[in-house]
């Protein structure tokens, strides 16, 4: 498609109708050059030097290049002569002295006419003075002004804003790359601190194009080095790093331009529901994902290879700018490393290629001074000189295995060496299977992470069970991790916990295998062996028992506990499931889950203590929490009687599945009931397990779940877990587990409305007619198979049914309402959402208040699938 230079625009075609035309026309000339892989340098230039024709005709078209004080000017990226398909066109107008008002009203029409024509503009209107005074003031306008380009006006003007801008008072280079530095560390600790986020921000994230910007600006400010190629010149970086940084750029540019021409607004977030398409553009293939995570992995080496630049880089302009070129003295820590104030660095420069095992010394260093911070630039830049040209993996070589096993015994490994080790690719380097995992997506809302950074923050959260702070958030945890004798056995299964993804097959198996392996290659006992390699096939059993499972069924306890087999291997995978879900999703961790994990794992640590053979009596427990509770009813002034025939018409699956406190608490409110016909419905004040405890007590009526839940699912609430039980004469006690939109109890401010909504629907007695909100957009670039199971138990008075979807809202009250048309009497529920997921468990009896048949089973299935099909596709 051709376009027309706009320097050749007639006044009759700067209408806005045929202006928009033609920036239309040469948004698809781009978009063709980038799909027909043209240099992207030449396109993103390219747009540039084409604003900068329009903006030039249309300022002389409004008169203004008559204006002798008067400059127009582009400052930022668009001064850098750098424009993607949606960038923001930052211009200022600057004038010698106040503009008049006659010449603020051609300015103004100028400016809107570029907002008719849609252009992203951002633009301001100042004197000098005023440009000087915002900008000592403001570190981003500054930034913008150092990258001024004239575009059209007063030469002079623009001189003398250049003038001001480019002395030493302006923003002297130590106090600007201070505020550069701090600035870069605001910015990415909103990513948390990793290039490895699965949405990543092309432009900010950690190892983004913001980040060579912040070497540019600083080297600007300082040397007056105006692009990469003259930072070369000063020194700074070597002719291949040069070239790398460069390579890096172009790479990110074509990213981010594939992911522009997407899109109608502005955004830089490689999202989801963009990352297929955006990977098609650039020409990567392949079935499936394979194509995006291709396309991921090659984007996440570049973020890596330019963060790593970026940190050398502005160590070095530290020694430059800040210690004015003056060397800290050394402090020798053996024949190989030495220390020059809070960096590490190699005495030889070639100790890395000559005895590779010699890196992972540098990093038991680490270990052993806290107050160690990272490595020198040369070290740095040895390092990954090294690390390129290895010629097998280092845990090839035996006194490599060695030192690897000295620092995963390390008692402060964990503090910052293993971190480092990752963000400087020696993991990779040391473990064929840790670099497969390098950039490997996980496609899910659960995750927010690729898989090795997930296994890096699983170290983290392990070590924080070290400290006393971490007591309130992991109690269990910070008291068992502390007095484990062989930590590193739970570090070697943290390590090796997700390795197998991405490979096809179970990942758990697969890790399980090669774990074992690398246990007995690196000197572990068969036991030691035996119980890493454990762990990591079992690393999700506790978790999916917890939130899965009815925990409160004594069956369901004996089973796990015949799995965990002893009370060693259940404290290692407490820790180990506790901090793979708090380094899954820092969202996810919330006082429900803790509580879940709390109860199976003292109720099977109890259950090992006594031994399998010794099942708790169920009869016991059911006397002691009716006791315990009769007791606080007595002191409330309820007689012996009147407890008894409200007890009377109770089944014992009552008194069994709830604790004493919440017995009372029930007791107590329907004791006190004066009319028994209406709808009673509690909300707990407190906290319940980490949410609110709804109990519902009404007389049964069709499709009562359904009502409920459709109610609660209204008011943005999410039902994590119920139980559902009729009495001896037909009233339902149901207990509903609830969290809010943010994973925490209900404000205890919504109490009274929700209650009087519930209490008003059951009033009402018709099912209710389940309005569905609509589903979040994120939810529509996920395809979860819904999946039905109906799974095996020993008794025959009861089904479990297992339930996957994607996680729509509304899901809960539609199979609800299925189960009431087929006359399904529902028992439990234990609700568990994965990000997109829901998987869910039902426990249910047929009409006939037994197992479902076979014929059952089938209808209910069928009938299921249906209505979500129509849920999800409507």
């Amino acid at each position: 498609m051709s376009y027309q230079s706009p320097s050749n625009f007639t006044d009759e075609q700067l209408s806005i109708s045929l202006l928009k035309e033609q920036l239309e026309n040469f948004a698809q000339f781009q978009k063709l050059e980038f799909l027909n892989h043209h240099p992207i340098t030449d396109l993103v230039l390219g747009r540039s030097d084409y604003i900068d024709l329009l903006l030039n005709r249309l300022w002389t078209f409004h008169g203004l290049n008559d204006q002798t004080t008067l400059s127009l000017v582009a400052v930022g990226g668009y001064g850098r002569g750098e424009l993607h398909p949606l960038s923001d066109i930052d211009i200022l107008v600057v004038s010698r002295k106040k503009i008049p008002e006659s010449l603020q009203a051609k300015i103004s029409q100028f400016i809107t006419l570029l907002w008719d024509l849609r252009l992203e503009v951002g633009h301001a209107v100042r004197t000098i003075d005023e440009c000087l005074e915002i900008g000592k003031s403001d570190l981003t306008v500054a930034t913008n002004l150092q990258e001024s380009r004239l575009l059209s006006g007063s030469e002079d003007t623009f001189q003398s804003l250049k003038n001001i801008i480019d002395s030493d008072s302006f923003w002297p280079s130590e106090d600007f790359y201070r505020a550069k530095l701090e600035e870069q560390r605001i910015r990415h600790a909103k990513y948390h601190d990793t290039t490895y986020n699965l949405e990543p921000d092309i432009k900010s994230t950690p190892g983004g194009l913001r980040d060579i910007h912040t070497l540019s600006w600083v080297a600007r400010r300082h040397f007056g080095a105006t692009s990469l190629f003259e930072m070369s010149r000063f020194g700074f970086l070597t002719d291949a790093e040069y070239r790398e940084l460069v390579e890096c750029q172009n790479f990110l540019w074509r990213v981010r331009f594939a992911l522009h021409i997407e899109l109608r607004r502005y955004d830089n977030r490689l999202t989801f529901a963009h990352q297929a398409q955006v990977a098609e553009s650039l020409g990567f293939v392949g079935q499936g994902n394979i194509a995006v995570e291709t396309m991921m992995k090659e984007f996440y080496r570049t973020l890596r290879r330019v963060a790593e630049l970026n940190k050398m880089l502005l160590k070095l302009f530290d020694q430059a700018i800040i210690n004015k070129g003056k060397i800290a003295e050394a402090q020798i820590l053996d024949d190989d490393f030495q220390r020059r104030g809070t960096l590490i660095e190699a005495r030889k420069p070639a100790l890395f290629q000559a005895r590779p095992e010699t890196i992972l010394d540098m990093f038991i260093h680490i270990a052993n001074d806290s107050t160690i911070e990272g490595v020198s630039p040369a070290t740095l830049r040895q390092l990954r000189t090294a690390r390129r040209r290895l010629n097998k993996f280092l845990h090839t070589i035996p006194a490599a295995r060695d030192k690897f096993m000295d620092l995963v015994r390390h008692p402060n490994a964990l503090n910052r060496a293993f971190r480092l080790m990752h963000k400087l690719g020696v993991l990779a380097a040391y473990l064929p299977q840790w670099s497969q995992i390098v950039g490997q997506m996980q496609f899910d809302l659960f995750h927010v992470y690729t898989v090795d950074e997930h296994s890096v923050r699983l170290l983290n959260h392990i070590n924080t069970f070290n400290f006393e702070e971490s007591y309130q958030k992991h109690p269990i945890c910070c008291e068992v991790y502390p007095r484990m004798q062989k930590k590193e056995l739970l570090i070697l299964a943290a390590i090796f916990h997700d390795i197998g993804k991405g490979r096809g097959g179970d990942h758990s198996e697969i890790g399980a295998v090669e774990a074992y392996d690398f246990c007995i290659e690196h000197g572990l006992s068969k036991p030691e062996a035996k119980l890493v390699s454990w762990l990591v096939q079992n690393h999700l059993l506790m978790s999916v028992t917890a939130q899965r499972r009815d925990i409160y069924d004594p069956d369901v306890i004996i089973e796990f506990a015949k799995k965990v087999r002893d009370e060693e291997y259940l404290e290692y995978l407490v820790c180990l499931t506790v901090a793979d879900i708090c380094a899954t999703n820092p969202e996810l961790w919330n006082s429900w889950k803790r509580t879940l994990l709390a109860e199976l794992f003292h109720s099977t640590q109890r259950l090992l203590r006594r031994g399998l053979e010794n099942p708790v009596d169920v009869r016991d427990r059911i006397r002691h929490n009716q006791q315990l509770a009769s007791a606080i009813l007595r002191k409330q002034n309820f007689s012996a009687r009147e407890i008894e025939v409200l007890w009377q018409r109770f089944k014992a699956d009552y008194f069994l599945r709830h604790t004493h406190k919440q017995i009372a608490w029930h007791c107590e409110h329907i004791l006190n009931q004066e009319n028994a016909e209406q709808p009673l419905i509690l909300m707990s004040k407190k906290a319940t397990r980490g949410g609110t405890e709804v109990f519902v007590y009404s007389k049964d009526q069709p499709a009562l779940f359904a009502t409920v839940v459709a109610e609660l699912d209204r008011r943005n609430l999410n039902v994590h877990d119920a139980q559902i039980m009729t009495s001896k004469d037909g009233f339902i006690l149901d207990t509903f587990m609830v969290l809010d939109q943010n994973g925490k109890a209900i404000d205890e401010a919504r109490h009274q409305a929700i209650t009087k909504h519930i209490t008003h629907v059951l009033q009402d007695g018709k099912p209710t007619k389940i309005k569905v909100r609509r589903a979040p957009r994120n939810l529509k670039h996920f395809n979860v198979k819904t999946r039905i199971d109906f799974l095996p138990t020993k008794g025959k008075k009861r089904t479990l049914m297992e339930l996957v979807a994607l996680d729509a809202p509304g899901l809960l009250a539609k199979v609800g309402a299925t189960f009431a048309k087929l006359g399904i009497h529902l028992h439990a529920a234990k609700i568990t959402t994965i990000g997109e997921r829901a998987e869910d468990l039902f426990i249910l009896t047929g009409p006939q208040n037994g197992r479902l048949t076979e014929e059952e089973q089938q209808l209910l299935q069928e009938k299921l699938l249906d209505t979500i099909s129509e849920q999800i596709t409507s």
